[in-house]
């Protein structure tokens, strides 16, 4: 069961690492998550932002099998996202995305219910 699970991870890891911001290449942007918190997160996960972050950007949330979580617009300094059900416990990606969807900022959180 151990050899599935470490295989089940190491496949998930693979597939996500496609899904996070290379910085080899991306100009520097300013917008980016100053900090999240909880980590790990049971029940809602707060996202605070830089001042300078422009109110166009989303911010996305993938779980580890890349399937969109939520979608939401960055109206505030602060964003907190409510994880109902369908967030069970795992890794989960977030990535903060310009209007013209280049990422801007990505990382990673962990659920624990």
């Amino acid at each position: 069961m151990r050899k599935i699970y470490l295989s089940i991870l190491l496949v998930c890891t693979l597939a996500i690492s496609s899904f996070i911001a290379d910085g080899s290449n991306t100009p520097l942007m300013e917008g980016k998550i100053t900090h999240f918190y909880p980590n790990p997160a049971t029940s809602y996960i707060n996202f605070t932002f830089d001042k300078t972050v422009d109110k166009s950007f989303t911010l996305q949330i993938y779980n580890f099998i890349g399937r969109k979580m939520s979608d939401s617009r960055v109206t505030d300094e602060k964003i907190t996202i409510t994880l109902d059900d369908s967030y069970i416990r795992g890794l989960y990606i977030y990535q903060l995305r310009d209007q013209t969807g280049r990422i801007v900022d990505s990382g990673k959180f962990q659920v624990s219910k």
